[in-house]
């Protein structure tokens, strides 16, 4: 499965489908769900599926996964109040991973090595309060705080790993137990990693206890848990949560040493959360063996939809990963952080979703992928709905967006790209037509080998065209709307 995962990253079509939304139901069935599921998720033309974590989070079956307790607890160990994580049990996460694997669709495991939360004991610990707007600043003399920091796990007594993390483990903390204090301290004879983002100075803390990844025993332990990880449960790739907040000599070794150790490709993507693509770019300088989630896109896409048409969309790709790296970039609409009420929200409007997604998924540049809640909605809280276009715009993907592209985005309320489509694959090829205002007509070229064909407007509800002598199509789109046109059968 590894080897076919890496030609998906590499060639036409590769589609990623993020499985879960943040307000899922806590009911212990999502892995269930995926197993039933699998074969209908792959009809859809994803090729690579990615997973919620499926370890123990400090809320057990109440935590989405990114409150990092047990990492070798994938749902096996009463810990927390549950056995079970909020998606299932450490067998229905391994029969899921089989069933997806048998329908051929490769997985991604949601890595989060940044933090650990909900310690089993508390420490006492010498440490200076620091300023959470200048880290390098120190504001005070070293105090000794009750940290809560000693993880003994012992829910699962020693199996699969004996390893008990203390303080020495973390670089610091946000809690002082003794005096119910919040706010920052960097513990006695430790730096933060100076290799992450410069907010605030240096954006190495995070939240709960701040894994010191660099500290060789912690290195070491993040190693052989990697290890255990892919062996165990035979995930193809890896999406590395919080990036910008781990030290990135740290990832470009460990992931190396782990394709190594496991003698696995695993292809990974990062989650570095910044819309300065200059910042994404230094990134992938120092960690050159990963991929990066396109985040200036995302917040183009973002503007489009909530500026009323004052937007110019023929800059939509400029100053993205997608236009500099387009064979690191996996670009995306929307995630379970960026959902309305989320710590980074900044959903795009329901009205240009479909539009958004035509530009990912039509495209030949980056890799797409598609969000669980525009796929399916969020009925927990109603506060997505499904886009309908989704799965047509995938089953367009899959069969149609291939070969050369021409693009026209020369207009800034109406823009559009083609795809000419492969002789050897009959019905491909497809044109895109989109507006932020007005309606309007546009011409684009779709390949002389199409010439006196007729295209229908599969999405848009405008009238079939025929192909000019010179390989161009004239469309039409709404106002505000998304036009699709491929060739009739």
């Amino acid at each position: 499965m590894t080897s076919a995962l890496a030609s998906s990253l590499t060639e036409a079509g590769p589609l990623i489908l993020q499985a879960f939304a943040w307000d899922m139901a806590p009911d212990s069935s999502h892995w269930r769900y995926l197993a039933q599921h699998a074969q209908e998720i792959a009809d859809l033309g994803v090729t690579i599926i990615w997973l919620p974590p499926a370890f123990k989070g400090q809320a057990g079956i109440n935590d989405v996964g990114y409150g990092v307790y047990d990492l070798y607890d994938l749902g096996e160990f009463d810990q927390k109040g549950s056995v079970p994580t909020k998606y299932g049990t450490k067998d229905e996460y391994l029969d899921a991973i089989d069933a997806l694997h048998e329908a051929g669709i490769a997985v991604a495991a949601d890595i989060v090595l940044n933090h650990r939360m909900s310690a089993d004991a508390s420490e006492t610990v010498l440490a200076t309060p620091i300023n959470p707007q200048e880290r390098h600043e120190a504001i005070g003399e070293p105090e000794t705080i009750e940290a809560w920091t000693r993880f003994t796990f012992p829910g699962r007594a020693g199996t699969y790993s004996d390893f008990t993390w203390d303080w020495t483990c973390f670089h610091g903390i946000d809690w002082d137990a003794a005096t119910q204090r919040k706010g920052l301290w960097l513990f006695e004879g430790k730096q933060w990693n100076e290799s992450v983002d410069t907010e605030f100075g240096n954006y190495d803390y995070l939240m709960g206890c701040d894994v010191h990844v660099t500290e060789p025993r912690v290195s070491e332990e993040l190693d052989r848990w990697g290890a255990w990880y892919v062996e165990t449960t035979g995930v193809d790739a890896l999406r590395l949560d919080a990036v910008k907040h781990v030290g990135s000599d740290f990832y470009a070794r460990w992931l190396e040493d782990l394709r190594t150790s496991t003698g696995r490709l695993l292809p990974a993507v990062g989650e570095y959360w910044s819309g300065d693509v200059r910042e994404l770019e230094d990134y992938l300088q120092r960690v050159p063996n990963a991929m990066l989630f396109d985040v200036p896109l995302h917040y183009h896409l973002h503007q489009a939809s909530v500026s009323d048409g004052n937007v110019d969309l023929s800059r939509l790709w400029e100053n993205t990963l997608t236009a500099s790296h387009p064979d690191k970039s996996v670009t995306f609409v929307e995630n379970h952080d960026t959902q309305p009420g989320q710590s980074l929200a900044s959903t795009v409007a329901s009205w240009f979703k479909a539009a958004a997604y035509a530009l990912i998924l039509l495209t030949e540049a980056g890799v797409p992928c598609v969000f669980w809640g525009d796929l399916l909605g969020t009925p927990e809280t109603g506060d997505l709905p499904a886009v309908h276009e989704l799965p047509i715009l995938m089953e367009i993907r899959a069969r149609a967006a291939v070969g050369p592209q021409h693009g026209a985005f020369d207009h800034p309320d109406v823009v559009g790209f083609a795809r000419e489509g492969m002789g050897e694959i009959p019905g491909s090829g497809c044109a895109v037509i989109l507006s932020d205002r007005m309606g309007a007509e546009k011409t684009l070229y779709v390949g002389q080998r199409h010439a006196g064909q007729e295209w229908e407007c599969i999405i848009g509800g405008h009238a079939s065209v025929r192909v000019a002598d010179d390989g161009t199509l004239t469309g039409a789109v709404s106002d505000g709307g998304l036009s699709v046109y491929v060739p009739r059968a």
